[in-house]
């Protein structure tokens, strides 16, 4: 019976219909029994749209900590004492070094970050004179999540060669204010389609473990949809000491496939990621997550550590499926380039238990 309702689910997502809340409901409720029948048909969903390719994106934390916002689940907050540590801007010269990394680590994608409320004007700069000289230099597409943004600094940021803009909602506009006090989730909306109003590709996902109820993760998905999103990183919380929830627990590998599986019917087209804690969420399911999301983080995040690429290579040649590039080129999943320079993250040393 259920293997039949999670098919249903698929047929309907692959017509063009927005599956109903009771069905994303039950995707999130189903019997851990019932898990390879929900992947399969969130695979159904995923390899009608991007068959069994994947890409692998690059974070660059171009400015670490001191953050002024006061994000709950985030050690570059200054309201935490930033415990991931703190930085100055990186160079333009730092930036492009890591999409030359990024791009030999087989990734389509290479994204720079800044901890802070919204880019400073000598911030822009920095970032779109290596946008230019990385459009020039290297065969990667460019993302940028560096806060709040203003249709002037978004306009520039598009001249400049910026592909994307990331920019996440986190959580539900419910249970937001639990989370995040010093701006607002209209806040957040506001700047996506600022982004998407200057030409460039919008990237909003959200964090799953926050604390929230499970409507909240429905709601979500449901919110992007309505946003018409192009890119759905769905990260699983992998709390860190110091923050404010930093004493949560993580959630089982099971439910996360199935939030997954979730927001695949809910976003068939969508490059749909499966994002921040994955490896320590996810542990020996890790492959499983490929079923539902087309796309993954290679090399850390941006205080924590992760998979090397060779690494998530190897998984993906496992499972049997292929790396795309920039421009849509597709080709085997080969091993990273063993020999390049590291992709350079500017973690922090991750110790155990961190």
């Amino acid at each position: 019976m259920a293997d039949r309702r999670w098919h249903r689910l698929a047929d309907e997502a692959l017509a063009g219909r927005l599956i109903d809340r009771e069905d994303a409901r039950a995707v999130l409720r189903a019997d851990p029994d019932q898990l390879l029948s929900l992947l399969d048909a969130a695979f159904a969903v995923r390899r009608a749209h991007h068959g069994r390719r994947v890409h692998l994106h690059v974070l660059e934390n171009a400015k670490m900590g001191g953050c002024p916002e006061d994000c709950g689940f985030c050690s570059q907050s200054a309201h935490a004492g930033s415990p991931s540590g703190t930085g100055g801007f990186v160079s333009a010269d730092e930036l492009v070094a890591g999409a030359r990394a990024a791009a030999a680590a087989h990734a389509r994608r290479y994204c720079m970050v800044t901890a802070t409320r919204g880019p400073s004007q000598r911030d822009l700069e920095v970032v779109c004179e290596a946008a230019r000289r990385i459009k020039a230099e290297v065969d990667i597409e460019l993302c940028a999540s560096l806060g709040l943004l203003n249709p002037d600094k978004a306009r520039r940021l598009a001249e400049a060669g910026i592909d994307r803009f990331n920019h996440n909602l986190e959580t539900s506009e419910r249970y937001f204010g639990q989370v995040v006090t010093t701006h607002t989730w209209a806040d957040r909306v506001e700047t996506v389609r600022t982004a998407r109003a200057a030409g460039m590709e919008t990237c909003c996902g959200g964090i799953v473990g926050l604390g929230e109820a499970e409507e909240d993760v429905v709601d979500l998905a449901y919110a992007l949809r309505e946003l018409e999103v192009d890119s759905v990183p769905v990260n699983f919380l992998d709390p860190r000491p110091g923050t404010a929830l930093g004493e949560i627990g993580r959630v089982e590998p099971t439910y996360a496939l199935a939030v997954l599986c979730m927001f695949r019917f809910i976003h068939p087209r969508a490059d749909l990621r499966v994002a921040g804690g994955r490896e320590v969420n996810l542990r020996s399911l890790q492959a499983m997550a490929l079923y539902p999301a087309n796309s993954i983080f290679t090399s850390g995040y941006l205080t924590t550590g992760g998979n090397q690429p060779d690494v998530d290579l190897q998984m993906i040649r496992d499972m049997g499926f292929e790396i795309e590039y920039a421009g849509g080129r597709v080709a085997p999943a080969l091993p990273a380039q063993r020999s390049a320079a590291p992709v350079r993250t500017s973690l922090p040393v991750v110790r155990p238990g961190s």
